[in-house]
């Protein structure tokens, strides 16, 4: 069964706006800039963005068309969903001997590449990304990331 892209944005919708007002009734902390309430408004806003734009249709001429994949494809194309996992894994025993930046850019790259992003996007990609989670994490949410072997400057 497949739904259209009206009602998934829809629900993606009311389910950011029901995140977002929850995070708001959140009481805030003494003392401190950001409070509980920032990471539930924010999840909830980028939802409610998101399912307008899915809802809206913006976006859908970027998609690529699918493939008829046939019953006799590539037997390993099926391994493909135990990346998420593996990553997981992966990041559970790399975070402390590595370094969260050196670990989120090998997932980030790991990603690109898995779903099929060239090189030119993904090595940038894997520079980058982690790099602002870790900016967000430490500075405005001020939660620790393991260093590892490359120690974040900031």
């Amino acid at each position: 069964m497949q739904l259209s892209d009206r009602v998934t944005g829809g629900v993606l919708v009311v389910l950011g706006g029901l995140a977002a007002w929850s995070g708001s009734r959140l009481p805030a902390v003494p003392g401190q800039d950001v409070g509980p309430a920032a990471f539930p408004l924010l999840i909830g806003s980028g939802l409610v963005i998101c399912g307008a734009l899915i809802a809206l249709g913006i976006g859908r001429s970027f998609e690529a068309p699918e493939e008829e994949v046939s019953a006799t494809g590539s037997r390993l194309s099926g391994l493909r969903v135990l990346i998420p996992p593996a990553l997981l894994l992966f990041y559970m025993l790399a975070s402390e001997p590595l370094g969260f930046l050196l670990t989120g850019a090998i997932i980030v790259f790991a990603v690109a590449v898995a779903l099929g992003a060239r090189m030119r996007l993904a090595v940038p990609l894997a520079v980058v990304a982690p790099a602002l989670v870790h900016l967000a994490f430490y500075k405005l949410l001020r939660v620790p990331l393991p260093d590892g072997v490359l120690p974040a400057p900031w």
